[in-house]
């Protein structure tokens, strides 16, 4: 059960997350954003991890490369990609890109490792993305063959495959202090994305001294960052990448309800249709056997 709230509480960071990316788009760098997300979580994490970073340096020494490699796919590329793309794409767009997330975690571990999900879990996947495809389509599956994708599309699908290298890769991970952990990814991560944030700045985008931008980097800092990492890794240590991509569907339902909350947006019957088909899903796909 501990996993499976923190893998839940990882998607209602992001859902949090693409919302807010949505809002800003055009106000803020998209890969200056990113780089910021990175330095406050590295500096709070390296202030936090002063006690263990002695004794956890053997381990990082030892398995550098498996904290290079995760730094820089789920953190430096995943983060940058993800708002690039949210610049050119709609929040509908990506709500059905993002559900193919499971898939691709489910085709990672497989191409890696050789491992497939179990018929019931395969299943759990099916009906939890029916449950997204319902809701983003308002329960008129016709819609799919409607919408337009463009290059922002294709680079958020790209980031689910970056995505679910991440989540497979995370078996490497050293056991570390998670705030060890934590400080070496976000370092990597920042560091990664810097230089590019940089052209970017040289090619005239620049922050706008906002109340909205100093809020949304408030929030990209804490919570799809420190706290949604912190729970998806941990969830995946417990019940592994397979199981715990699934809950990737969950975003949906999570936008959904934050639109009603605070946009004012209405539910609708397919509102709760989708949810109890993501949820029939995510039960089945919990399950061991």
């Amino acid at each position: 059960m501990q996993a499976y709230a923190l893998v839940a509480l990882a998607g209602l960071c992001w859902s949090g997350n693409h919302v807010l990316g949505r809002a800003i788009a055009g106000h803020v760098p998209p890969v200056s954003l990113s780089a910021f997300r990175w330095v406050f979580p590295c500096i709070l994490a390296g202030l936090l991890a002063r006690a263990y970073l002695a004794r956890d340096w053997p381990e990082i020494k030892t398995h550098w490369k498996a904290l290079l490699i995760l730094g820089l796919s789920g953190g430096a590329l995943f983060s940058a990609l993800q708002y690039v793309g949210l610049q050119y794409t709609s929040a509908i767009n990506v709500s059905v890109l993002n559900s193919l997330g499971p898939v691709f975690i489910v085709a990672a571990v497989a191409i890696l490792f050789g491992e497939t999900m179990r018929p019931i879990q395969l299943a759990g996947i099916a009906v939890s993305l029916g449950g997204v495809l319902f809701i983003v389509t308002r329960g008129e599956p016709a819609m799919l063959a409607q919408m337009a994708f463009n290059y922002g599309d294709l680079i958020i699908l790209f980031n689910m495959a970056v995505w679910a290298f991440y989540s497979a890769w995370l078996r490497f991970r050293p056991r570390i202090h998670w705030a060890s952990f934590m400080f070496v990814f976000s370092l990597i991560a920042a560091v990664g994305t810097l230089p590019f944030a940089i052209y970017e700045h040289a090619q005239g985008f620049h922050f706008q001294p906002t109340a909205m931008t100093f809020l949304a980097m408030i929030y990209v800092s804490v919570f799809p960052s420190i706290i949604a990492y912190l729970s998806w890794n941990r969830g995946v240590e417990l019940i592994g990448p397979n199981r715990a991509g699934v809950f990737l569907h969950l975003i949906a339902l999570y936008s959904a309800v934050l639109a009603w909350m605070f946009l004012g947006e209405r539910l609708a019957t397919f509102h709760v249709i989708g949810f109890a088909l993501i949820l029939v899903g995510v039960t089945l796909a919990a399950r061991k056997a």
